[in-house]
């Protein structure tokens, strides 16, 4: 084999249609855009217009909101924290926080936070500092002998903190 003999599979290409390049190429004349009227023409956008009918998305009633100020948390399990404590991929001597859930794989990316919630059973003495937590999970974790402190960041405040480590 020589460098002037390599090539493509057969039928790995195709060439593109050259549009509007007369009769005979089967694409010309109007060049597939079919016969006269605004939409044969470049630059139309006219998505939506109805020829000066309403258009339907401004007859139909508009619904709900959007809340500039709710938070998106990551909700972890008392359970899913003993899960990755036994598995080694936290430690039990330090302080669980945002950053140390996402490097154990807990959760997969720190939101606005995290909650704790109480579902499941947690055996080891663990100091947390979340966003929230569930009564029950402060329950389960003092009972536990450990302690839990919430601190209500702000979303983007947290966020800055994850991308700068």
């Amino acid at each position: 084999m020589k460098l002037n003999e390599i090539h493509d599979n057969e039928g790995a290409t195709k060439n593109r249609m050259r549009v509007g390049r007369g009769i005979g190429s089967g694409k010309g004349k109007t060049g597939g855009r079919g016969v006269k009227g605004q939409k044969a023409r470049t630059g139309v956008s006219i998505k939506g217009f109805e020829g000066g009918q309403m258009p339907l998305h401004r007859r139909l009633p508009k619904r709900g909101f959007n809340n500039l100020y709710s938070t998106d948390l990551n909700e972890v399990n008392l359970g899913r924290v003993q899960q990755a404590i036994d598995a080694g991929k936290l430690d039990k001597a330090a302080t669980v926080t945002v950053d140390s859930l996402v490097e154990a794989g807990v959760i997969a990316r720190a939101r606005d936070g995290v909650k704790l919630l109480g579902v499941g059973e947690l055996t080891v003495k663990l100091s947390f500092e979340v966003t929230r937590a569930s009564k029950s999970a402060v329950e389960a974790v003092e009972k536990a002998g450990g302690s839990v402190t919430t601190k209500f960041a702000s979303g983007v405040a947290h966020r800055g903190s994850v991308a700068s480590a």
